[in-house]
């Protein structure tokens, strides 16, 4: 194949013993952005398109994109044409990326001023620093024409097909003559692309079943009659034990060609039952499965630690310490022979002296012909009290590496039985390819197991551990991670304790999936809980949420839903940024119904007003948030989501955490779910009347006095006495804190009794008070000091008339 091999005449009878000639190639070059970058002359008669026209335009706008098989009633020689099919996938394929082996086949276009033809090609893979993807080879199958007048040529097929260059005599001439067909580009970069070439695969044309031609500018195709001749002067040879004549021994050669189609069928078969998903366990199984029984016997697959943990990519060499986990054993002996033995998920290391060792640090084939009697006592010694012997004895061996970016990820060990043909070269050269295919569909999918790993650890980190009770209600929450596009996303929950016994609720989602709409949700969850704990109101909040996300980049959208339930008011308040809305669960009868908010614009929009709602709420009502993963199927409009929702929600159930598998059950059966899922669920108990009391105190300093005998009083009809000198001092402090920085609204003070014993105390200073490290002369510093060494927890929050200073004590025990 040369540039005059582009210009070459098409096929005619030759002197000699076959017919001789040229194919006329179309050479194509494909970058990475699918664009023509090399368009050649016989591209140009080919296609009917000027260079000018071709370079720099999609090459699926050129190029024969898939497979046509001709008429019933076409004339020959295309009826015999047809007879062949099933090359595998369209041209398309390897335009688009989706293909990482070399593919061949025909396809059928139309060509102006030549009507329809015929087109043979060979499609190449490229891979390195420059920027072309594909080599496309093409060729018109009227050039394969044959005078037939006299000497017909009767053949099954004609198809293009690969083969490795060192299968033909005279390779290395083929080797150098190579290159010509390449564009004008460096010795480098052309030198690369032959060599990516020869390893995939020599072009080929097949003719017959044992007829497989090297496609250069001269190639002979011999007569039937000859052919038939030479074979039976080879068998006669092969019977009186003669040497064959120079132009018999290509009758040998067939058989070997013929064994050489076999296997790159078999590859290209493997290729095709490997790689069909990025699951690194499934994957394993795909390979180890791939090659049994066709290929061998018995194989087991060994991947270094850290490829099954799923961590990063494994540095260095192996050596006699690292651990090799046995992931896979498939055999076609009788079932439970190896288990015991050789069972899946042991991890061990190999010494030097086996041919694992060799394989894992050369990165190189082994290939024992037959485990002898010595070389099994080596093995088997590996294996500590078990006889693994009687299994590897006698058997031929191959010992394949599994590789990616040239680290050795794993190897393989093949079998065969004693009975079966021994592994040869010719085993081992496609072993070897079948490893390197194998190395890579792992890689990816090891790839895709760790970032996948490393996503969930951030995500989980960011997930917040709600306790299941809080001030006034109870919570449970369910997190689902994706079934289709993978694990992360951006959806989450939380609960925030706020001042007043209040506790915010929040779910929100951000759009997206991966590490980025992780990190995204985890900015804005921590954002949300910081102006939540500053007390800010509902609409107030997601005002500033959507500034901050404008801030951070207009890349993410997010939906957030956040609702304030205040259990002594008995009531939510709550504002929504284009979320899906909470389903509201009435005690008193069970009825669900979807919450009427003003919807909001999403996160990040910017420029769009929040509005927030009151809603009365009664001691055992129940609200539902979650995200719109839990109801959105596609291909179903959500409206029937919801109604499950708000259905399932009133089911009755026995805690909160069933209510919550009810939900679950009744929304992830239907199928079609691909996000993941926020579930949070609050049941809204209140605190009644009678464990709180509040009280109002004039601004005088007599009136902190009062106050402690109010807290004794109220502590000792709770039956929290043993909570009484504590509580004074510290409502002393602050009361008398309160009374100095007032401006004139009187200060309140109010004890609420649930889970904890709260004590709050509000004036109208807004500013607030800090923790001081006060010393033996300071007049002042001390209150809060004591405050903060006494109490469960503590805090201070604005207020619209000032500010709250508060503390908890946990019950005493009764």
């Amino acid at each position: 194949m040369d540039r005059g091999s582009e210009r070459g005449a098409p096929l005619g009878r030759g002197a000699g013993d076959g017919a001789a000639g040229r194919i006329p190639l179309a050479v194509v070059v494909v970058d990475r952005e699918g664009l023509v970058s090399h368009w050649s002359r016989g591209a140009r008669r080919l296609f009917g398109v000027a260079k000018e026209e071709a370079i720099g335009r999609p090459a699926v706008d050129l190029l024969p994109v898939s497979g046509a098989l001709p008429d019933d009633d076409e004339p020959e020689p295309y009826a015999e044409f047809a007879a062949y099919d099933g090359l595998g996938p369209d041209l398309e394929n390897s335009l688009d990326g989706r293909l990482s082996y070399p593919a061949a086949g025909r396809a059928r276009l139309t060509v102006a001023d030549r009507g329809r033809l015929d087109v043979l090609w060979w499609a190449y893979p490229l891979i390195g620093p420059g920027s072309e993807r594909l080599l496309v080879l093409a060729a018109d199958t009227d050039a394969l024409g044959v005078d037939d007048a006299e000497d017909e040529i009767a053949v099954e097929r004609i198809a293009p097909a690969f083969a490795l260059h060192t299968d033909f005599p005279g390779a290395e001439e083929l080797a150098r003559r190579l290159p010509e067909i390449l564009p004008s580009m460096s010795v480098d970069e052309g030198a690369r692309i032959v060599s990516q070439v020869l390893e995939l695969g020599y072009p080929i044309l097949e003719f017959s079943q044992n007829d497989r031609v090297p496609v250069t500018p001269d190639w002979g195709v011999p007569r039937r009659t000859e052919r038939k001749a030479r074979r039976e002067r080879a068998a006669r040879a092969a019977a009186e034990g003669l040497s064959l004549p120079p132009g018999d021994a290509d009758e040998v050669e067939d058989l070997e060609y013929a064994a050489v189609r076999e296997h790159l069928e078999f590859l290209n078969e493997v290729s095709g039952r490997i790689g069909t998903s990025l699951d690194l366990s499934r994957t394993i199984i795909e390979v180890s499965r791939a090659v049994v029984p066709r290929f061998t016997d018995v194989a087991g697959t060994y991947l270094r630690e850290q490829v099954v943990a799923g961590e990063g990519f494994p540095d260095g060499v192996p050596d006699t310490t690292t651990m090799w986990h046995r992931v896979a054993v498939e055999h076609t002996d009788e079932p439970g022979r190896w288990d015991d033995v050789v069972p899946v998920g042991e991890a061990m290391p190999f010494p030097a002296h086996t041919p694992f060792f060799q394989c894992m640090t050369t990165g190189e084939p082994v290939l024992v012909p037959r485990i002898g009697e010595e070389l099994g006592h080596a093995i088997a010694a590996q294996f500590e009290k078990r006889d693994i012997r009687p299994l590897i004895t006698h058997r031929s061996m191959l010992v394949v590496p599994l590789k990616a970016r040239n680290v050795v990820l794993g190897f393989m060990i093949l079998l065969r039985h004693p009975e079966r043909p021994v592994f040869n070269d010719m085993d081992r050269v496609t072993g070897a390819e079948l490893a390197a295919r194998a190395g890579l569909v792992l890689d990816n999918a090891r790839m895709y197991t760790y970032q996948e790993s490393v996503a969930e650890t951030l995500q989980d980190s960011m997930l917040p551990h709600i306790p299941p009770r809080m001030a006034g209600c109870d919570i449970a929450t369910r997190y689902l991670p994706g079934t289709l596009l993978g694990r992360v996303g951006g959806d989450w929950f939380d609960s925030v304790k706020l001042p007043g016994a209040r506790t915010a609720l929040v779910v929100g989602d951000v759009m997206g999936h991966g590490l980025n709409s992780a990190a995204m949700m985890g900015q804005l969850r921590t954002a949300v809980q910081t102006m939540a704990a500053m007390d800010l109101p509902p609409a107030q909040l997601l005002r500033n949420l959507d500034d901050l996300a404008q801030r951070l980049g207009d890349t993410y959208l997010a939906t957030c839903l956040y609702a304030v339930y205040d259990p002594i008011a008995g009531e939510l308040h709550i504002a929504n940024a284009g979320h899906i809305p909470p389903v509201l669960v009435r005690a008193d009868d069970g009825r669900s119904e979807l919450l009427d908010l003003p919807t909001g614009a999403p996160i990040g929009v910017g420029g769009v007003p929040f509005e927030a709602v009151r809603v009365s709420v009664e001691p055992g009502d129940r609200i539902v948030m979650c995200t719109d993963g839990l109801v959105e199927v596609r291909g179903e409009d959500i409206g029937v989501g919801l109604a499950t929702l708000c259905e399932s929600a009133a089911h009755p159930a026995a805690s909160m955490d069933d209510a919550c598998d009810t939900i679950i059950r009744a929304l992830n059966t239907r199928g079609g779910r691909k996000d993941d899922v926020a579930l949070l669920m609050a049941r809204l108990n209140g605190i009644v009347s009678d464990d709180v009391a509040e009280t109002l105190f004039p601004l005088e300093p007599a009136e902190v006095g009062r106050a402690r005998a109010t807290v004794r009083e109220q502590l000792h009809t709770w039956g929290l006495g043993k909570l009484a000198d504590t509580t004074e001092l510290m409502v002393s402090e602050l009361v008398t804190n309160a009374v100095r920085h007032s401006h004139g609204r009187p200060v309140q003070l109010r004890l609420v009794r649930g889970d904890t014993l709260l004590c709050e105390v509000d004036d109208d200073d807004h500013e607030l008070p800090t923790l001081l490290n006060a010393k033996p002369t300071d007049e002042f510093g001390r209150g809060l000091r004591v405050v903060s060494t006494l109490a469960r927890e503590w805090g201070t929050s604005r207020t619209g008339a000032g500010k709250t200073v508060w503390f908890e004590l946990t019950l005493p025990r009764r």
